[in-house]
């Protein structure tokens, strides 16, 4: 009983840690169409200000949920002036773009802090389950990963902005007709999608520590989970989510790491080939 509890907890945790890896790029793709091939190096960047931050004296929750997406979001908006500005409606070019700022961001880094794992403590300790210990900074990222889709779905359901947001996003030429300025809401778009990712790269950085090619391995789960959801940035990123972290952990449990990425990526392959437009491309049509 206790080992099928410590289970179940994982693949929660799995499915929690594809939402925070995923969200702020479903934010940008679903909404805007734009493929950043940085999204890794922004998680990086969040883990990185975390890092500065700790090591500076400030407290730790301060650099995890204020810094790091106050960086990474104010980043992100610079990026989009100077570079995706440029390139909307051009995905291929796009993603050559932001794939060339991935290098660039790695090389810049790693002249800084060198080629070395940097990392922060793990908050709060573990918590025991019969006989068997679980940390409890888990629950932490579950009840962000939660708080993050719940917010993003209050915003764009319930608010004026999240309204505008949606129009510029399905029809930008009447959205300008009716006077919205839709170049703002575009920056404002990316920043925000930049800003959650930047608080995922923090709130990752002391299970995963920081290094500065951490965004390679981690960007291709953020693919995955998003294309395999589809438009829909809620209710896709959630349920790929949710397929694809259960079957994960479950196949890791079962037959080891490398097997429960192998599922992962088996699983996805098939839904595309079943769904091509996602999960929310032919089953959650009008979900947001």
């Amino acid at each position: 009983m206790d080992y099928a509890i410590v289970v179940a907890l994982e693949m929660v945790r799995a499915v929690a840690w594809l939402v925070l890896l995923a969200a702020g790029l479903a934010i940008i793709f679903g909404m805007m169409r734009v493929i950043n091939f940085a999204h890794g190096e922004f998680l990086m960047l969040g883990g990185y200000t975390v890092v500065v931050s700790t090591g500076a004296g400030v407290n730790e929750w301060v650099a995890i949920l204020l810094l790091a997406p106050l960086v990474v979001g104010l980043f992100g908006v610079v990026v989009e002036r100077l570079v995706i500005r440029q390139l909307y409606g051009r995905m291929l070019d796009s993603l050559l773009a932001t794939w060339g700022l991935s290098m660039l961001m790695i090389g810049g880094v790693t002249l800084i802090f060198g080629n070395t794992v940097q990392g922060v403590a793990t908050p709060f300790g573990g918590v025991r389950i019969g006989t068997y210990q679980m940390p409890i900074y888990n629950f932490v990222l579950i009840f962000f990963a939660a708080a993050i889709l719940l917010a993003v779905w209050a915003v764009l359901k319930f608010t004026r902005a999240g309204l505008i947001a949606r129009a510029t996003m399905q029809n930008p030429n009447m959205a300008e007709t009716l006077g919205i300025r839709t170049t703002l809401v575009y920056m404002a778009t990316f920043g925000i999608g930049s800003a959650v990712t930047g608080l995922a790269g923090g709130l990752l950085a002391p299970v995963t520590g920081v290094v500065p090619a951490m965004g390679a391995s981690l960007v291709g789960q953020s693919f995955i989970t998003v294309i395999t959801g589809g438009a829909a940035v809620i209710t896709g990123t959630l349920s790929s989510a949710t397929i694809l972290g259960t079957i994960s952990q479950g196949t890791t449990f079962w037959a080891g790491p490398v097997y429960g990425d192998a599922a992962l990526l088996v699983v996805a392959l098939i839904l595309l080939r079943i769904l091509p437009q996602g999960i929310t491309g032919r089953i959650f049509k009008r979900a947001l």
